[in-house]
């Protein structure tokens, strides 16, 4: 009843409990609710989620205002990720998809990739946590190279290591769209470190670049360092917790205020822990505007 009679309601957030046949007729004539949020629960069964799905891919077909999509907690499995790409294929008003913590398998991400391959709607894309394996990570970097929509890709905590690494940094030789790219938490090491760094030599699009735990070491941050003098379109850049030693650090201290390179345990001395009054509000702010697109990764 809320949701009938609701005349304002923007963003709506719906779990396990929540999904009903009622909620989805409501969202196939829907004019008002621009983004959307399902969360599954781990516990819940394979026709549930695959009933879900179905009824998710006729939304896409029916709803002509949904611009962003959430989805959290579950394995799409290839039925309902090709039932979400069937409804996306003719589906052109969301620009907005982000997948959290649902493993994607390789078969998945190729069709994945496939779909960004034709797709140009979508101008953000977040899949974080997802368990990609190379196979698809290679799918969908090739996929990128073809792209010419997609400006924000968030592949946040998918251990994507050097072999991800080279794969990306390959992409960001030849894509000319992406303007935002999250990489924290992948594992990409030294090599990773240096891959990346020779790309941001060559790409000209890139303004914003978060590499953050992804023990880089010196050798990677010293790259990195080379690559930011070459440079000259980047003004963002997160390499926290990266381990790229004090040299790195002083240059970029001194030459490149818009870096983030602060490791987490720089904020203070084990020595001094005792007498030292640390900031428990240090956290990260995320902050969206859908209207146009800003992600923005803040110490508080």
């Amino acid at each position: 009843m809320i949701l009938r009679t609701s005349k304002n309601l923007k963003d709506l957030n719906l779990n396990q409990y929540t999904f009903n046949q009622l909620t989805f007729e409501y969202l196939y004539e829907n004019t008002t609710v621009t983004s959307l949020y399902f969360n599954f629960s781990e516990d819940s069964d394979n026709n549930f989620k695959y009933k879900v799905m179905d009824e998710l891919a006729k939304i896409l077909y029916k709803n002509s205002t949904l611009t962003s999509l959430n989805i959290c907690s579950t394995r799409l499995g290839t039925k309902g990720m090709k039932a979400l790409l069937e409804a996306l294929y003719k589906n052109n008003v969301l620009n907005s998809l982000d997948i959290y913590n649902c493993q994607i398998g390789v078969e998945e991400g190729k069709m994945l990739a496939k779909f960004l391959c034709k797709n140009n709607t979508l101008t953000s894309l977040k899949l974080v946590k997802c368990q990609l394996e190379f196979e698809a990570i290679k799918a969908l970097a090739d996929a990128l190279c073809k792209n010419t929509s997609l400006k924000h890709l968030d592949l946040c905590g998918n251990n994507l290591e050097s072999q991800g690494g080279k794969a990306l940094a390959d992409t960001l030789c030849k894509n000319s769209t992406l303007t935002s790219l999250y990489l924290p938490e992948n594992k990409l090491g030294s090599e990773g470190g240096k891959l990346l760094a020779d790309a941001l030599c060559k790409n000209n699009t890139l303004t914003t670049l978060d590499l953050s735990d992804n023990n880089f070491g010196s050798e990677g941050g010293k790259a990195l360092v080379d690559a930011l003098y070459k440079n000259t379109t980047l003004t963002s850049l997160d390499i926290r917790d990266n381990n790229i030693g004090p040299e790195a650090k002083k240059v970029l201290e001194d030459a490149f205020p818009c870096c983030k390179y602060e490791d987490y345990y720089d904020y203070y001395d084990y020595e001094d822990y005792d007498d030292y009054d640390y900031d428990y509000s240090y956290d990260y702010d995320y902050s969206y505007d859908y209207d146009d697109y800003s992600y923005t990764i803040i110490p508080i």
